[in-house]
């Protein structure tokens, strides 16, 4: 309960359930009441480490850590710049680098290690870097056009089918209520057996039910492109199982050299003196000393009948 709670005015999510907390930059939490008192010019010192903060670079946490917040920001500000993708680079090796080195700015500026020099080394990264920064950024932008008139046509579609289906569904509701109201009037007005109106009338239905087509779902844009997602009238493939699985025993080879004892004679024996007995870590993972003990049985027996 403490940590969904406002460090300023205590508040907590049990006394105010719509308590809405806020984080910036510094990563520390301020409910939004504080937030709007501190910050009433636009700009204040955060309550906690009194760095100089901005009252729109608020917003709501997402996270119960703040400091997931902080470096979620962080990580966001250093890829604007650190934009450069896997062919920039002549070897795989050198690419990797350059993702460590992302990750070390992030970590330093997360944990508040280094900061003078970790901003002078991303001050002297965007100066070398300014022309390919720029242009991956225009490409990441039209990307991000395209994605999102994508995004619209696919919205637009669905708003279309929506009407459609909606206008479909109000016209069988009124076409209910007309063949309700024919079958009252008959049944009112008719000098017939009303058994046999109402036989007629569920036969009618019947038949205009079947008669009804079917409307077909959209499943691409006018483009042709297809949805992402919704789903497809394609059957599901039917997979065929092969023949169950028979266990069978690996083969023993000949180890040319006489059996080695079994375990039960290993232990009467007294061939364990001479290995060292498994500790309470070992013996709960499953490991005894008779397993050592048989193996090196084994090895120093095999072979001892063969010849060249």
């Amino acid at each position: 309960m403490d940590d969904q709670a406002c460090p300023r005015c205590k508040t907590t999510k049990y006394r105010n359930p719509s308590l809405k907390l806020m984080v910036n930059v510094c990563g520390h939490v301020l409910c939004e009441n504080c937030v709007d008192l501190l910050f009433l010019k636009g700009s204040g010192s955060c309550p906690d480490c009194n760095i100089v903060l901005r009252r729109g670079n608020f917003r709501v946490q997402l996270f119960e850590d703040p400091m997931v917040e902080k470096e979620v920001d962080i990580r966001k500000r250093v890829l604007r710049d650190y934009n450069k993708k896997e062919e920039d680079f002549n070897s795989l090796r050198e690419y990797n680098d350059y993702l460590e080195e992302i990750e070390t700015i992030v970590y330093n500026l997360t944990n508040n290690i280094d900061i003078v020099e970790t901003n002078k080394r991303i001050e002297q990264y965007k100066k070398e870097n300014k022309e390919l920064i720029m242009k991956n950024k225009a490409k990441l932008g039209r990307k991000a056009i395209e994605l999102e008139e994508l995004l619209e046509k696919e919205k637009e579609y669905e708003e279309l089918r929506r009407q459609e289906l909606s206008r479909l569904e109000q016209e069988a509701k009124r076409k209910k209520i007309r063949e309700k109201e024919a079958l009252i009037d008959e049944l009112m007005f008719a000098e017939g057996n009303a058994k046999d109106i109402l036989n007629t009338f569920a036969q009618t239905v019947a038949n205009k039910k079947e008669e009804e087509e079917v409307v077909p779902m959209v499943t691409q844009f006018s483009t042709g492109v297809q949805f992402t997602r919704g789903s497809t009238n394609q059957p599901i493939p039917i997979i065929e199982e092969g023949p169950m699985y028979k266990y069978e025993p690996l083969a023993i080879p000949d180890r040319c050299g006489p059996d080695p004892p079994m375990i039960k004679e290993i232990i009467q024996n007294g061939f364990l003196k001479h290995v060292r007995a498994e500790n309470e870590t070992e013996k709960a993972g499953g490991y005894t000393s008779t397993l050592p003990c048989l193996r090196a049985l084994q090895d120093a027996l095999s072979g001892l009948y063969h010849a060249s």
